[in-house]
């Protein structure tokens, strides 16, 4: 490929939905959504991403009914071990002082230093995020460096309060299929798409 966006933000929506459709619970879907992210990422390092920042869960999710919380809790704790089984450079970020983080992943909260982190590829996890207590405390996503872009599954078009800064200028990318229904193709696709746009920042 002619132009590959270094920094991809990941979007996996319709957990809920598909769970619906297929006969289960709604707090069932999220278990689904762990084996697409680590195909995703897969993909991406094949494909020479840099970075990939996935969608976990956000503060306003914590309103949800008390089982699909500790569902899509207990989902974001198994993909973070998942993620560092693949020796990626992993990064949690969100309200570590509200009871909705799990502290189970306080240890990946602060971004490690390795000589070799420039050779692995970033993931950024946002668990528990909101984009008012990002800003209202002094950016704390500052660290994330722009996202060039945005792939959003489940066919909504809307960013939710990914990350608002960093996707100033991002190219948004939507894929209808519900998020558990992810296939390497979808990827593809969007990185196809993204050589088409024209990148100008602003210029």
């Amino acid at each position: 490929m002619l132009r590959i966006p270094k920094h991809i933000g990941i979007i996996p929506d319709g957990n809920r939905r598909w769970a619906k459709g297929n006969g289960l619970e709604k707090k069932d879907g999220y278990v689904h959504g762990l084996d697409p992210g680590l195909r995703l990422l897969k993909a991406a390092r094949s494909q020479g991403i840099q970075e990939l920042t996935y969608y976990g869960f956000t503060v306003d999710n914590c309103r949800r009914p008390k089982e699909q919380v500790t569902a899509f809790s207990s989902a974001c704790v198994q993909a973070a071990e998942m993620i560092e089984q693949e020796h990626a450079q992993l990064y949690v970020i969100g309200n570590t002082q509200s009871s909705c983080f799990p502290k189970e992943l306080i240890p990946y909260t602060h971004r490690s230093r390795r000589p070799d982190d420039n050779k692995q590829l970033k993931v950024n996890l946002l668990v528990n995020y909101g984009w008012e207590w990002d800003l209202k405390n002094g950016w704390i996503t500052r660290d994330i460096p722009r996202i060039d872009m945005v792939i959003r599954w489940g066919g909504m078009c809307r960013l939710s309060g990914f990350l608002p800064i960093q996707t100033v200028y991002a190219d948004f990318y939507i894929v209808k299929d519900l998020w558990p229904d992810f296939h390497e193709q979808q990827f593809l696709n969007a990185l196809s798409w993204y050589q088409k746009q024209d990148v100008t920042l602003g210029g």
